[in-house]
């Protein structure tokens, strides 16, 4: 390991570098390694050092030779280093199910070694898919579908819809909880905090009750959508899943599709809710989504909401009102919160 790594390194606990790598998006393994100068004597000496103390029985040497130059071939590094450390250490030589593997990577200027190759996230870096907006409820699903976007390498802008101050604050908490946590896997993130109260009001005075949902539903995408414009997001995200709640259904998600512009992405659609819930718990916000709370959308919710709504129907109650003040209420009075990570 080189001089000024190694001096930042032990003023930083590994486990906590572990940690932080295996939650970088675009990053498949990873490893803590040491480095030499480009010489198999100074190769075979540190490895044989490194190893003093350790207990295995087995061990193979994996040798990737990116500098064609150096006078070794990968398979003779391996051969030799292997001997040096059989001879001086012990252990049998196992190509297939070995105890340990030493890896070792010859560059030009430098040779790397390490003895484990830990697992990381996978997936795209977040950015390079380009930006969309995630619209954050204090439910399970969300969070969950900002995520799967991430790890696509999707840079997610937060919406949350609130109906404060006709219900309590506890959603927005949440919320904010959520982004928290969802930061951490994109290291900064902005939360607009949407009011929702008054055209929830206004389509409760104006329209039937079993449209209700869906119209909400449509309301949300029509002020997301311009949030989005706002803040050069391509896409929307919900956290969806087909035929889990009266709104979700094929019908009704068509009639609120045809209320964007733009692309609506699904990524749980076909997820039933225990694959849901498992991801939620590996990815931390389970605990927080499961705190009680009023979500907006169960404001003034009939008993019977309808679940297969037609265009013609929902078109008709919402020339009842005006549309497009209620969106430009819902823009202009979003605040923005932002976050980061560490």
């Amino acid at each position: 390991m080189s001089g000024a790594l190694q001096g930042l390194l032990t003023q930083v606990d590994p486990a906590l570098v572990r940690a932080r790598l295996g939650s970088v998006f675009g990053v498949a393994n990873f490893s803590a390694a040491y480095d030499v100068e480009p010489d198999l004597e100074a190769l075979k000496t540190a490895a044989i050092e490194r190893l003093q103390g350790r207990s295995f029985a087995s061990f193979r040497v994996l040798t990737k030779r990116s500098f064609k130059g150096f006078p070794k071939t990968s398979m003779e590094i391996d051969r030799e280093v292997g001997g040096a450390i059989k001879a001086a250490l012990g252990g049998q030589v196992d190509l297939t199910h070995p105890e340990l593997t030493l890896h070792v990577e010859v560059l030009r200027h430098r040779i790397f070694f390490s003895f484990e190759k830990l697992p990381g996230p996978g997936g795209f870096a977040v950015g390079s898919s380009g930006r969309v907006m995630a619209l954050l409820s204090g439910g399970i699903d969300s969070p969950v579908a900002a995520y799967r976007l991430m790890k696509r390498g999707c840079r997610v802008l937060f919406a949350h819809f609130h109906a404060f101050p006709l219900q309590d604050h506890a959603t927005i908490d949440k919320a904010r909880e959520l982004a928290k946590v969802l930061t951490r896997y994109q290291f900064k993130s902005q939360l607009l905090l949407v009011p929702f109260g008054v055209a929830q009001q206004t389509i409760v005075a104006s329209c039937p009750a079993p449209l209700r949902v869906v119209l909400y539903r449509r309301f949300m995408i029509r002020i997301a959508e311009a949030l989005a414009q706002r803040y050069h997001a391509k896409a929307l995200v919900t956290g969806e899943s087909l035929g889990q709640v009266a709104s979700q259904t094929l019908d009704n998600m068509t009639v609120i599709d045809a209320a964007a512009q733009g692309a609506i992405l699904r990524p749980l659609v076909g997820m039933d809710k225990d694959e849901i819930t498992e991801q939620a718990q590996r990815l931390g916000s389970f605990e927080i989504s499961i705190q009680p709370d009023q979500d907006c959308c169960q404001l003034f919710v009939p008993k019977h909401p309808a679940t297969k709504a037609h265009f013609t129907d929902v078109e008709k109650d919402e020339a009842s009102f005006d549309v497009k003040e209620l969106v430009r209420f819902g823009v202009e009075n979003a605040a923005e919160e932002e976050f980061s990570f560490p």
